[in-house]
């Protein structure tokens, strides 16, 4: 059955901002990849209970359009992502327009990458529940997951995240503010690492060449990240998953290292 058979038009399907839950629902799965239904509520309707989000979830899921995975150890939870058709629907979502696509669209893809996807969600709320609390500004869509840029030589740059985050301040002025995330849970060694702040410095003197050019040459105006930011993104790196003496010491050690080489 298609979508349009379910009730779901694609070709018609516009979200805005203040539209039905199950409808930013979708949108959220397609932008963050997977969620549980407690992430998914906190994202979207923080102030309400876990049911208000569970029964349009499970009712996305009889029209075939979402799915989930149990989580091992963890009470049975939830963890949700898009459907194949669910993929398809969203595609062209107004606030998904642009982003590449990477949706988890089976029980098997969604085992092996839910550890890291939803560590990079939690990170996100962190981030949303700050701003809420001081009066900023960061919503579900202020977030793009597996941000991807070109180093040269074929090499990729690939971000865990994009971050936008705007501070709003007393007398009405703002500030915005973008931030490269890394998510790391103490998988990553510290030579990766630090190999990790070492793209991002390349990506920040990176220009490409002009069209019909292999080398950089005359007629570079600057580096390539200027194409997509007017300042070049902060970049932070998230550390969990181990003791916080375990986490300082990680820190340090990368802090150490001779970064005025590079």
């Amino acid at each position: 059955m298609s979508a349009t058979q379910k009730g779901y038009p694609a070709a018609s399907y516009t979200p805005q901002p203040g539209e039905p839950l199950p409808h930013q629902l979708l949108a959220a799965l397609a932008q963050h990849r997977m969620a549980t239904t407690s992430q998914l509520r906190e994202l979207l309707r923080p102030n309400t209970t876990r049911q208000s989000v569970s029964t349009p979830l499970n009712t996305l899921r009889h029209k075939g359009l979402v799915d989930y995975t149990v989580l091992p150890q963890a009470n049975r939870t939830r963890a949700w992502y898009l459907t194949g058709e669910g993929a398809r629907l969203t595609r062209d979502f107004p606030a998904l327009r642009g982003r590449p696509a990477y949706p988890i669209t089976s029980a098997t893809a969604a085992s092996l990458k839910t550890p890291h996807t939803l560590s990079v969600v939690r990170a996100h709320l962190a981030f949303a529940a700050d701003a809420r609390r001081l009066g900023h500004e960061h919503g579900p869509w202020d977030w793009t997951p597996e941000v991807t840029h070109l180093l040269g030589e074929g090499e990729r740059l690939i971000a865990d995240a994009l971050m936008h985050y705007t501070l709003t301040r007393p007398d009405g002025q703002s500030t915005k503010l973008r931030a490269f995330i890394e998510v790391d849970r103490s998988t990553m060694s510290s030579e990766r690492m630090a190999g990790k702040l070492i793209e991002y410095a390349r990506f920040h003197l990176y220009q490409p060449a002009p069209v019909g050019r292999r080398t950089a040459g005359p007629g570079i105006t600057g580096p390539g990240w200027m194409r997509w930011y007017p300042l070049f993104p902060r970049v932070l790196f998230i550390l969990t998953g181990a003791s916080r003496r375990t986490l300082a010491n990680r820190t340090a050690d990368t802090a150490q290292r001779p970064w005025h080489d590079l």
